[in-house]
């Protein structure tokens, strides 16, 4: 809720504010007696009517900030300072004003016209003043927030503006976004209720990575349904818009959504642990130097309002740690204090300004632009108190106790009388892993086997997208929760590369966590290592296998396990003089596998970005830009699908340092290295069908295939969509893939299936320790590939209009009401902004 960002564009404008706060526990001493000065500050902005004016001017006040200066007195434990707010919406019955629009045209019917964001507002502000919520302002809040839930249609699930009167129905441009979507999974949590579309929706709104965005957008179909709109687009997830710009990393989105999900999870709501673990992950990971933490679009640098907001967020969460004391210090920063005495600021004690900087000038020359520091202390006073949504909406104002622990993950049940809890975090205890790691696999050189299923295997998940449904199939072969085991000649074996493959598979998908942790835990116990990696029980002297060695580096990365530093070290002693990376042993693959190359890439460049295996791997680009499967060290003409594809992944992989990916090649790329990876995601391009497949020799679609290709083109930055849908579509009800349309689930198929259908590679999943590197094509133009793949042309996000934008950068929630002429009808748009 930024200020100093509005942009007045109309004769009739009213301010409407649709943010949140977190919730629950600082274990810093001091940050909620910080928050106080701040709490009676506001109260000293607010008119004798508990008003605060609109710095867009207009005849209405700006009832989004005055909610936002409500929820941050309460957090502070100061409610009784918010009375005059609470009486102007409750007893004297302006919430309407707020959330129809009665306000700026009295008496004309236009209460029937909601705006879905601002009627979860005032739920919450009910909820949280201790208010009945289902008698606010002479209104039903909690039923007036659930209409507000597209049942059907394009806007299915989504928190919407809307008319109850159809005769209205053409006035309302549905501009709601996932701020208004948050607090009303938030107001509702408050009253007891889990509505499962609306959060479902929300948790769309989440990218693979971790963060929100912060606006619905459309993308084309093929699609047919009521979903779908008169000119052929529906509403995409978070991971579907990205290739089409409308999937911007939104810090306060993120913040408030992580609020709502704890919200709903305290509130009786399930399958909530991983999405949470996931946001609080990208946040952690996105606090910049200065301990502050940035919005989105306008407001990316650090700032108190995103800081307040995503502090207070990750308190809920139970975070209590070097971020969460930075963020804090950082807030502290801009606050006026008793230590501005004598200068401008000292009659000003809690102020907050928008930045440290801003404070700072203040001291000198004074408050300049009183708005923005009453929106940037409103805010950033919740980082302080850090009281979250749901503990405030249940009446628990002002309370402050230990931190939960986990940071994002469940609190366990207390223990039975006379028991000592259980241990946590890096001391909790862990499920053993199963007995038969180190057991020998299937002797090296001879066929893997069949996949078995485990006797206590789970029934199928029947989540809402396939990568739900994959992700618990795939998990559901693990035997003893932990490692595939194949059948070969009456006998059973562990399969540890399948169970390598599975765990990178349930990274890529982002489900299944549990799971991948516990297989990856098997993987990297010693027994397993000397077993995968070392030969063991078949090898009867020193041995090394690459492709092993290189994938446990990369899964040990992914849980910061310490067995990394042997596992790189036994992997760089593999290299030879050529560059190559070679088995040793009795049982050691002699073939020049390009994908045991590609997988060793990848592992040293986690530690090594300017590695000259990357070198090697362009050296052997055949004449059309393909890989060959085997390194021979001759020219090739033509190359392999699968092997192009893991060789762009390892081409376009870079440490991961918070850095998003861009189009400029990094400063250690040879000219070599640049064309090899843009010829080679070319020449992808030109054998995929125009339905995103890739033929098989008889014509027909090859699933595996398309998989492997798909994940080529997402490890590039390219558009995966196309493949995704129609991988997505092979997904069978058990939740597994076939090797071919119409065959039966396969293990192997199921796990190569993961890239396609989830549209990337691990490369891009949260936690990985590499990244891409850039997003084709580079600044300057990409040789023409021809074909049907590459970057697809977006059509604009809703609300995606240079309008919209404004609005957006101004920080407020805007309303506009246009009167035409007499005789003509009246046009209104109502446009709700992010922050206020």
């Amino acid at each position: 809720m930024a200020g100093k960002r509005f942009r007045p564009i109309a004769a009739w404008v009213s301010a409407v504010v649709v943010f949140t706060v977190g919730s629950v526990t600082p274990a810093f001493a001091g940050d909620l007696a910080a928050s106080k000065p701040t709490s009676k500050w506001l109260a000293a902005q607010l008119a004798p009517d508990g008003t605060l004016q609109n710095p867009l001017g207009g005849a209405l006040p700006d009832h989004g900030l005055m909610i936002d200066t409500l929820f941050a007195m309460y957090a502070s434990g100061d409610g009784a300072l918010a009375a005059p707010i609470v009486k102007y919406l409750d007893d004297d019955h302006h919430a309407t004003d707020y959330y129809t629009w009665d306000g700026l045209v009295p008496g004309q019917g236009y209460d029937a016209i909601i705006t879905g964001g601002a009627a979860a507002k005032v739920l919450v502000a009910a909820e949280i003043a201790g208010r009945d919520p289902r008698s606010f302002g002479g209104h039903d809040m909690v039923a007036e927030t659930l209409g507000t839930i597209a049942r059907s249609g394009v806007d299915k699930g989504r928190v919407s503006d809307y008319s109850k009167n159809p005769d209205f129905k053409d006035f309302v441009s549905n501009n709601a976004n996932v701020f208004g979507q948050a607090l009303a999974v938030i107001g509702l949590a408050g009253a007891g209720l889990t509505d499962r579309l609306a959060i479902d929706t929300m948790l769309k709104q989440q990218c693979s990575d971790g963060f929100f965005r912060i606006f619905f957008g459309l993308i084309p179909t093929t699609e047919t349904g009521d979903q779908v709109t008169p000119d052929g687009h529906r509403i995409s997830t978070c991971d579907e818009g990205e290739p089409f710009d409308q999937s911007t990393p939104d810090g306060d989105a993120t913040g408030v959504a992580l609020s709502a999900m704890l919200a709903a999870r305290d509130a009786g709501a399930a399958n909530l642990d991983a999405p949470i673990t996931k946001a609080v992950r990208w946040l952690k990971a996105h606090q910049t130097a200065s301990g502050g933490w940035g919005g989105g679009v306008g407001t990316e640098a650090p700032n108190t309002n995103s800081t307040g907001l995503i502090l207070q967020a990750l308190a809920d969460a139970g975070c209590a740690d070097a971020a969460m004391a930075s963020g804090t210090a950082f807030l502290r920063s801009a606050e006026a204090t008793a230590a501005d005495t004598g200068t401008p600021l000292g009659d000003q004690l809690g102020a907050i300004a928008y930045t440290p900087a801003e404070y700072r000038a203040a001291r000198t020359a004074g408050i300049g632009g009183l708005d923005t520091w009453i929106r940037a202390s409103a805010q950033a006073a919740l980082g302080l108190s850090q009281v979250g949504f749901h503990d405030l909406t249940l009446g628990h104002a002002g309370a402050q106790g230990p931190p939960d622990p986990g940071c994002g993950l469940p609190v366990p049940p207390p223990p039975p009388p006379g028991e000592k809890p259980a241990p946590t975090g890096d001391h909790a205890v862990k499920p053993p892993v199963s007995p038969k790691a180190g057991t020998p696999a299937v002797r090296p050189g001879s066929p893997r086997g069949t996949v078995v299923v485990p006797a206590d295997a789970p029934a199928p998940v029947t989540g809402p997208t396939p990568a739900d449904r994959l992700g618990g199939y795939l998990a559901s072969r693990l035997v003893d929760g932990d490692h595939v085991e194949v059948a070969q000649d009456g006998k059973t074996f562990v399969d540890y590369d399948l169970t390598a493959d599975l765990v990178l598979a349930l990274h890529t998908l982002g489900q299944q966590p549990d799971a991948a942790a516990r297989a990856s835990r098997f993987l990297l116990s010693p027994d397993s290592v000397r077993a995968y990696a070392h030969g063991a029980p078949y090898e009867q002297g020193q041995a090394a296998y690459a492709e092993p060695l290189a994938k446990l580096d990369v899964i040990a990365r992914f849980v910061a396990d310490p067995a990394v530093p042997q596992l790189g070290t036994d992997l760089a002693a593999l290299r030879t003089a050529s560059g190559e990376f070679t088995d040793t042993g009795e049982f050691a693959d002699t073939t020049g596998s390009l994908r045991r190359h590609a997988w060793a890439t990848l592992a040293t460049t986690a530690t090594a970005p300017a590695d000259a295996a990357a070198g090697t791997l362009v050296a052997h680009q055949c004449a059309d830009g393909l890989f060959p499967a085997v390194l021979t060290g001759k020219p090739c003409a033509t190359g392999d699908l699968a092997a192009t594809a893991a060789a762009v992944e390892a081409l376009n992989a870079v440490p991961r340092d918070g850095r998003a990916p861009g189009n400029v090649a990094p400063a250690g790329w040879t000219p070599e290295h640049r064309q090899a990876l843009e010829s080679a995601a070319a020449a992808l391009t030109t054998r995929t069908g125009p339905d995103g497949t890739v033929a098989a020799a008889d014509g027909q679609p090859d699933p595996v295939l398309t998989a492997a290709v798909a994940g080529g083109f997402s490890s590039a930055g390219l558009d995966a969509s196309k493949a995704a849908q129609a991988l997505g579509a092979l997904v069978l009800a058990d939740g597994g893939f076939p090797k071919s349309p119409g065959g039966p689930s396969d293990p192997g198929a199921s796990i190569a299936a993961a890239t396609g259908i989830a549209g990337r590679t691990w490369l891009d999943a949260d936690g990985s320790p590499l990244t891409t590197a850039v997003r084709l094509p580079l600044a300057e133009p990409l040789a023409a590939a021809g074909g049907h793949g590459g970057v697809v042309a977006a059509p604009a996000a809703l609300g995606g209009s240079a309008l919209w934008l404004a609005f957006r950068l101004s920080g407020a929630a805007l309303v506009l009401a246009f009167a035409l002429a007499a005789g003509l009808r009246h046009l209104i748009t109502r446009t709700p902004r992010t922050r206020g």
